[in-house]
């Protein structure tokens, strides 16, 4: 018993040593690494305050700085490349927009609507067509193309939450895919500046077609999808053979002059059967220009392009340096068709740069019957599915047609969070409408806002909020 108490009493002092010893090693390294972060730190600091700039590296920051961080990554891209560089998603560039607007509130000398009452929030497009068409929200889901830029699961799941949340989906200028036709109840067609989506059967499948004349983030100008880049299903959709590329044209091959288009827009409305027939513009200097040509050619809907439009991947400058800004480009738009005549006859539909529920009603108030939308819509429809291409490689990776993670998106996640977004975004604005006083959305106008600054005053109709 003794020896097994000495034998006992020698473990808790070597597990006393040992522990005072873990306790002085510990402290020995957080002192070390203290000193030597201190010296570090010191070091690099004393360098960049007392050497020449010449041999600096504050040099980088300062030059950076002056430039912008994304235009030396891109001149990078350039030096590399040796040609056009493709940026996704539109311009970073900050625009005037709808943020220096703000709504009117009504309590006392006009009452708010109350919580329980019912807010039609429905719209019609083309109201003078044969078959107009009619949504429950004025929110549509954007041109975005099958197999150039989307993954065909991706356009299924844009299609399934269109459907669900009552309104309709683009189908983009790389032509119809059945599946999406199949997801959609309401499907656009938009028809494209090349040679494909021009078959009566295809046409009469459409429950609107979009004559595709340019956009906000590519103008006019044609583009090419090398045939590489595209899988067995957008070949067969677009009747492409395999080593065949994928070219949009500058111009329509039908519209030869200013008069083929009111052919062409006849043209298929006598196929159709009457769907509003209509067409998406960017938006230049001379806007009216062009607005004067689309309704003389009798068409039931003009899509605007804002400055701020999107795409899966056009030059910098055709974002940055071209276009009218959206706020700009529907104003105009909106007191082109009231001079005209034509408010409520021709539905304007307006597209770049509008994200949240706030920049659709507001754009609806400026005269919009209905709002566009695509990258707020890639956003929602990728939603936590970004983490499977996080943080190595771009978010996008999960949706593009070429992106290294298409095969982990999943349709039923993708289409259910697109749905509620447009779910969360028509209840928003249903809440926005009550604080008017209202009880639709038509009811919603510009004598509703207040413009903060002086030039969106003038430039919107909005009166001054001082």
């Amino acid at each position: 018993m003794h020896r097994d108490s000495l034998t006992k009493t020698a473990k808790f002092k070597q597990i006393g040593i040992n522990t005072v010893g873990f306790m002085l090693t510990g402290a020995g390294i957080y002192w070390l690494t203290r000193y030597g972060i201190k010296r570090t730190i010191n070091n690099i600091t004393r360098t960049l305050m007392t050497e020449p700039y010449e041999r600096n590296l504050m040099e980088l920051y300062s030059a950076t700085k002056r430039i912008g961080f994304q235009n030396v990554v891109e001149n990078n891209m350039r030096t590399e490349e040796g040609t056009v560089i493709k940026r996704p998603l539109g311009s970073p560039r900050k625009f005037l927009h709808f943020d220096e607007l703000m709504f009117n509130m009504v309590q006392l000398d006009k009452h708010a609507t109350e919580g329980n009452v019912t807010i039609d929030t429905s719209v019609i497009i083309g109201p003078k067509a044969k078959k107009p068409l009619k949504v429950n929200i004025p929110i549509l889901v954007g041109a975005m193309a099958n197999g150039t830029a989307l993954d065909s699961k991706v356009k299924v799941a844009m299609a399934r939450a269109a459907s669900a949340a009552g309104t309709a989906t683009n189908t983009g200028e790389a032509g119809m895919l059945p599946a999406e036709r199949e997801a959609a109840k309401l499907l656009i067609l938009q028809l494209p500046r090349a040679s494909w989506a021009r078959d009566k059967k295809t046409l009469r499948k459409a429950d609107m077609i979009e004559i595709q004349i340019g956009q906000g983030a590519y103008g006019g100008i044609g583009h090419v999808t090398k045939a590489k880049e595209l899988d067995n299903t957008s070949r067969r959709i677009m009747g492409l053979n395999k080593n065949q590329d994928a070219v949009i044209n500058a111009i329509m091959p039908e519209l030869k002059n200013q008069g083929s288009l009111k052919e062409l827009v006849a043209e298929l409305k006598k196929i159709t059967g009457g769907v509003p027939v209509g067409c998406k513009i960017g938006c230049g200097k001379y806007l009216e220009r062009d607005l004067d040509v689309a309704v003389m050619s009798d068409v039931d809907f003009i899509t605007l392009g804002g400055a701020q439009a999107g795409s899966s991947g056009s030059p910098p400058i055709l974002q940055d340096d071209f276009g009218l800004p959206t706020l700009y480009a529907l104003c105009r738009g909106v007191k082109y068709l009231e001079n005209k005549d034509l408010k409520g006859k021709v539905s304007l539909i307006i597209s770049g740069g509008l994200f949240n529920p706030g920049h659709f009603l507001k754009a609806i108030a400026l005269g919009a019957d209905a709002v566009c939308i695509g990258t707020a819509a890639l956003y929602a429809v990728s939603h936590n599915q970004v983490f499977k291409a996080m943080p190595f490689e771009p978010p996008t990776q999960v949706v593009w047609n070429n992106g290294l993670f298409k095969k982990q998106f999943n349709i039923n996640e993708g289409a259910k969070n697109l749905e509620k977004f447009l779910k969360s975004c028509t209840l928003e604005m249903e809440d926005g409408i009550k604080a008017l006083g209202k009880t639709s959305i038509k009811e919603v106008n510009k004598h509703d806002l207040m413009a903060l600054t002086r030039e969106v005053a003038e430039i919107t109709g909005a009166e001054l909020a001082y």
